[in-house]
């Protein structure tokens, strides 16, 4: 029993070093290599200080800074332990209610604004912590933030323009802006 065990053995062990050890030893290598700044986190770093991720978002709620996708998240925005949306559908009155509390917000932060306000600025994303918003979601902010910095809107879009991603494949998805590199590059300017 034992010599037909002892081949079984000899193969699980040697599978086990190669998929267990071998194998992830390979592909971290080649990550550290070829895609550093990704494995490691994407982290942003200013004075030396880690400041967050370009992959997750943060909240900001001052008028100083652009504000990204609200965030579906529990018990605080941007949890990356509880990734994931609200699960409501579009007729229910929870995400309807949520909706329209964001409008408000919105509009009160800047009631001079009366452009239509972009989807994306209002609805949660389905992971709850998506770092961008579409372009036209960062210059529909462009008048609130320039006034509360004491810039001019001209000096803030020029900011927003050269932030800019375009979409992948110049076809797949649409132009967006990460909320983070915006803000520290606006942290910059003064």
């Amino acid at each position: 029993m034992l010599a037909s065990l002892r081949p079984a053995l000899i193969v699980f062990a040697a599978l086990t070093f190669l998929t267990g050890v071998i194998y992830p030893l390979a592909v971290t290598g080649v990550a550290q290599l070829a895609f550093r700044d990704a494995a490691n986190g994407s982290i942003l770093v200013v004075d030396g200080k880690p400041v967050g991720s370009s992959l997750i978002g943060q909240p900001f709620s001052s008028p100083r800074y652009f504000w990204g996708r609200p965030s579906a998240t529990s018990p605080q925005p941007y949890n990356g332990g509880a990734s994931g949306g609200s699960n409501f559908g579009p007729a229910h009155p929870a995400l309807a209610e949520a909706m329209k509390a964001r409008v408000e917000a919105l509009r009160a932060a800047d009631p001079s604004n009366r452009a239509p306000i972009p989807s994306d600025l209002v609805t949660a994303s389905a992971s709850g912590l998506d770092p961008h918003v579409t372009l036209a979601g960062a210059q529909w902010q462009i008048g609130r933030v320039a006034r509360a910095r004491g810039l001019s809107p001209e000096r803030v879009r020029a900011l927003v323009e050269e932030h800019a991603e375009l979409p992948f494949l110049g076809v797949l998805g649409e132009p967006r802006v990460n909320v983070l590199r915006l803000n520290l590059a606006l942290d910059k300017m003064g």
